[in-house]
């Protein structure tokens, strides 16, 4: 899922069968899993570990919020209009993964400001949500992929400068930083989304494109499962 200027990312797939599964590689994973899970347990003390997405999303957006508010400033008609494309994803996001309304609230609002930011569908965006983690913000691969866009670290440090590695934890971070990856990968697929897509993934040698078709189709469900807009009828 690495995006480089000269030769194509490593694939999470192709990973497995390098030597990255190494005891100092584990070590660290256990240590951002940690990390997350102390922040879940301290929200909720009564939390095991193996506790549902929705709880896990919930908690870490609550850590989020406490570390770090955050101002949307838009105009009348602009709250308006978002509020509502808040709530039609929202519904959805809840309905589909089980989400909590206050934790896919959030979620949506991230990705309604970051894709607006970049210029991408912000349906596209949650479909690549759902396909890396199902909504799990502490979603962790063996190849050290981390949150909700299943972001590696160690291939985007330039974009982690200013937050931190543990910051993938948090929800709006991961957006963020997920985002303009996503941006990135675009770019090189040019005007084939789908290209884009394998290039987020790091398959780009797949000719199957099995990682942009699981997107693209949970892409359509979602735009699916969206309340249909009311024809607009002339009047003379």
């Amino acid at each position: 899922m690495s995006i480089r200027p000269i030769t194509p990312p490593a694939s999470r797939h192709r990973c497995r069968r390098q030597n990255e599964s190494g005891p100092a590689f584990y070590l660290s994973l256990a240590g951002f899993l940690a990390v997350a899970l102390y922040a879940t347990a301290a929200s909720h003390p009564g939390m095991t570990q193996a506790a549902a997405p929705a709880n896990a999303l919930e908690a870490a957006l609550r850590s989020t919020a406490e570390a770090a508010p955050v101002r949307m400033e838009s105009s009348p008609v602009d709250a308006v209009e978002g509020s509502a494309r808040v709530r039609e994803l929202s519904a959805v996001v809840t309905r589909r993964y089980r989400v909590a309304d206050v934790a896919a609230g959030e979620v949506v609002r991230a990705v309604l400001k970051e894709s607006g930011t970049h210029g991408i569908d912000p349906t596209l965006v949650l479909a690549v949500i759902a396909v890396e983690s199902r909504f799990n913000p502490v979603a962790a691969s063996e190849q050290g992929a981390l949150g909700l866009m299943q972001v590696v670290p160690r291939f985007h440090m330039d974009k982690l400068a200013a937050l931190g590695v543990t910051a993938l934890l948090r929800p709006e971070a991961n957006i963020a930083v997920g985002v303009r990856i996503l941006k990135d990968a675009m770019k090189r697929g040019g005007t084939d989304v789908a290209a884009g897509l394998q290039y987020y993934n790091g398959a780009v040698d797949d000719d199957t494109r099995a990682y942009a078709n699981r997107v693209l189709d949970e892409q359509r469900r979602l735009e699916r499962a969206l309340p249909r807009q009311a024809p607009t009828i002339a009047r003379s």
